[in-house]
């Protein structure tokens, strides 16, 4: 049973669009499935995105005039609510799908409209990372995070009060479910999102003696508990990616560990497929790179915590650690050694198969085929 929006007036929200990271991919795919629909977001660099989203009108908020707003939006949270509440939709339709991991769903819609949303993430910067947001460079200086310690409280209730106006959450895996059971106190249905398969291949040849990371350097990845680690084995990691932490990383890691930076699509792919294992310290909500590394026929080295508990198949595709700490960390490296020719390539790359694009898409037309559409009643479970 497949969803077929014909005649359906259908508008889509994203929380902002400036690259093609993973929301945006599943808004692509979810853009497949409800082709033509505009786009409201808070910002947008309509260069930076794919053609398929490029196709859709796409309708930005103040913030997108505000000087260097479409590039300095995160330092701009304090005013989140009061630009997503000015965002108004103001013709009749008969469904808004949000894709959420901040606060668009409370944009202004007609009311009884139904609006289902799919929720990356309940936004941590608001409910359990605020330590970590206020510290890192996104807050704008000392200025920009005493005014985001005091605005917390206002933009935690507008995300909170937005959610309840969503008639239906889909959760992109049981553990953001969770999250968005304790926090909006609703019920969430899991569609894991897509992994993009036929951008990763298994290597004809024997891995290299690397390990990789893949990452943003932020504070909430922990990529400090890896540097620790390969600095005390003296084992050979690369790390691609950037961020705030990238110097206070690169001064405590032995030469044994490789810094790449931010790293086009080619180059990642041909890591991922000639690295020993991935390795991912960090509790993600769901975490795609375990999945691409995977796809790649490589394991994956994770922390038992967070959505790589959905994604990593233990002593097949990976093996996890149970601390966030770099000894916890040597001792599954130590495991993995032991053991490595027991993680097949072709073992991975089925694993990952089943959260193929196209799987995402059959799976998203499905659960919306099996709700009821009313623009007067709104929207029921069938």
């Amino acid at each position: 049973m497949s969803f077929n929006p014909s005649g359906m007036r259908i508008a889509l929200a994203h929380h902002w669009l400036v690259g093609m990271r993973g929301g945006e991919k599943v808004l692509e795919q979810i853009c497949q499935v409800l082709p033509q629909s505009p786009i409201y977001t808070l910002v947008a660099r309509p260069k930076k995105l794919s053609p398929i989203l490029r196709e859709h009108p796409l309708h930005t908020s103040w913030i997108q005039k505000v000087p260097g707003g479409a590039t300095q939006y995160k330092k701009l949270l304090p005013l989140f609510p009061l630009a997503v509440s000015s965002m108004r939709i103001k013709s009749p339709i008969d469904l808004l799908v949000s894709s959420d991991a901040s606060v668009i769903k409370g944009l202004s819609y007609p009311a009884g409209t139904p609006h289902v949303c799919y929720c990356h993430s309940p936004p941590r910067y608001l409910w359990d990372l605020q330590e970590d947001y206020t510290m890192s460079s996104e807050a704008g200086g000392p200025i920009g995070r005493a005014l985001f310690s005091r605005v917390v409280p206002y933009v935690r209730e507008f995300d909170r009060q937005a959610a309840q106006r969503v008639t239906h959450f889909i959760a992109n895996s049981s553990f953001v479910r969770d999250r968005i059971l304790a926090y909006y106190g609703r019920e969430a249905e899991v569609i894991h999102p897509p992994v993009y398969l036929d951008e990763f291949e298994i290597s004809s040849s024997k891995p290299d003696d690397f390990y990789l990371i893949v990452s943003q350097l932020v504070p909430y990845k922990r990529i400090e508990i890896a540097v620790t680690a390969f600095t005390r084995m003296k084992k050979k990691l690369v790390i691609i990616g950037d961020g705030s932490e990238r110097g206070r990383l690169e001064n405590a890691a032995g030469k044994n560990i490789k810094f790449l930076g931010s790293q086009p699509q080619s180059i990642l792919r041909d890591h991922y497929r000639r690295c020993q294992a991935l390795i991912f310290p960090g509790i993600e909500d769901f975490g795609i790179t375990p999945l691409e590394a995977q796809a790649s026929g490589r394991p994956v080295l994770a922390y038992r915590a967070g959505g790589v508990l959905e994604t990593i198949q233990e002593n097949s595709t990976g093996l996890f650690f149970n601390d966030q700490t770099a000894e916890s960390l040597i001792g599954a490296i130590e495991t993995f050694e032991a053991k490595r020719n027991e993680f097949n390539p072709d073992a991975c790359r089925k694993y990952a198969e089943q959260f193929g694009a196209d799987r995402f898409r059959s799976n998203f037309s499905d659960y919306l085929a099996r709700l009821s559409f009313s623009t007067k009643a709104g929207i029921t479970a069938e």
